[in-house]
């Protein structure tokens, strides 16, 4: 494999055109996880601007682009994928009918090891060090609203019915409801950070808007639009107040759900449910095929998907001490983390402790 590597500034715009190119095609074939817009060079090109050790290497063959390979290192060789812990998708960006070795390009790279936690399908080799595969639930829309309410009637048909009453109520009791798919606001991006802050310490999880990077990074993307790749930002309004708001990442197919959240005052009339049935019928009518809603089990995930797809997470590792050590490291804090969300005896109990510390965080009994 003929490999170079660029930092995020030095990839050319013909290579930008090309990777873009790879993901517009993805789906004519076979592969449409790669259409998704955490593994976009504007993705890629953001987190760089944010956050420092990351690098593109591009495969060429016979002088031209074959794959790109997003990712970040450490000095002594500790390789992630870019974005870990905000990226609900990784892995290579390749032309129809390449293959490639996992070493050989993790040596090209000067890593030692390369983690993962949301391998998208069709990456064999990198999926052979994979821990494990989780589903990630989707919404599919390619068929239209209509269809895609139709067939979730079908599913579920008490969640269907009770969410779009409440939509009903909603507007009986605030007239003026209104929906904006693509807000451009700022105002609004900041009462969503905001609400999701809050959200996070209620209920015990870590703070990702502690962390300056992931604000610097979230509005980076708010204000990212070229005609393949755009920062979403949904509001539902109830007159001038927002009320609920999603910000997540479009490419021409998909869009990646990202931050969730809504104003606990109208927590009665399930306004996120609301906003992410509006979500879909906007992006239907834009000629999205489909919403996805990311790893991890919630029950509204569960009550909105149309099917899942499957992310792998795991480590690809070299012969190297730096490989074994990061491994050591990592492994029984991840194996502990899954083992807990798999089993409900485990998860309900350390769920309701997380919480009950977010209220004591909070100030609130």
């Amino acid at each position: 494999m003929d490999i170079s590597v660029y930092r995020p500034g030095e990839l050319t715009a013909a290579d930008r055109t090309a990777w873009t190119a790879m993901q517009s095609k993805a789906h004519l074939h076979g592969s449409p996880e790669l259409a998704n817009p955490f593994l976009s060079p504007e993705f890629a090109l953001a987190v760089g601007r944010c956050r420092p050790g990351v690098r593109i290497a591009v495969v060429r063959e016979s002088g031209e682009p074959a794959a790109f390979f997003p990712y970040q290192r450490t000095a002594a060789g500790v390789g992630r994928a870019v974005g870990l812990g905000v990226s609900d998708a990784q892995g290579l960006v390749h032309r129809p009918g390449f293959g490639w070795d996992a070493r050989e390009l993790l040596r090209a790279c000067g890593l030692a090891v390369w983690e993962f936690d949301h391998l998208v399908e069709g990456q064999s080799a990198f999926a052979a060090e994979a821990t494990g595969t989780y589903p990630s639930p989707v919404m599919d829309v390619d068929q239209g609203y209509e269809v895609y309410l139709g067939q979730l009637r079908e599913r579920s048909p008490k969640f269907t019915r009770t969410t779009l009453a409440k939509e009903r109520k909603l507007g009986r009791d605030h007239p003026g409801v209104r929906y904006v798919h693509d807000e451009r606001d700022p105002a609004a991006l900041r009462t969503l950070m905001e609400w999701k802050s809050a959200q996070y310490r209620r209920t015990g999880r870590s703070d990702r808007f502690a962390h300056d990077w992931i604000i610097r990074l979230v509005e980076q993307l708010f204000h990212t639009r070229t005609e393949s790749f755009a920062g979403v930002l949904s509001v539902l309004y109830a007159g001038d107040k927002p009320i609920a708001a999603h910000f997540g990442l479009r490419t021409e197919r998909v869009l990646a759900c990202w931050f969730p959240a809504y104003d606990p005052a109208f927590s009665k009339y399930s306004p996120g449910l609301v906003l992410h049935l509006r979500m879909a019928e906007a992006a239907a009518a834009d000629g999205i095929a489909y919403l996805d809603l990311g790893r991890g089990q919630k029950e509204y995930k569960d009550s909105l998907k149309s099917r899942e797809v499957s992310v792998a997470e795991g480590w690809v590792t070299r012969r190297h001490p730096v490989a074994f050590g990061h491994r050591a490291r990592r492994a029984p804090v991840r194996a502990l983390r899954n083992v807990v969300v798999s089993r409900p005896e485990l998860f309900e109990p350390a769920d309701r402790l997380l919480k009950r510390m977010g209220k004591i965080r909070s100030g609130r009994k």
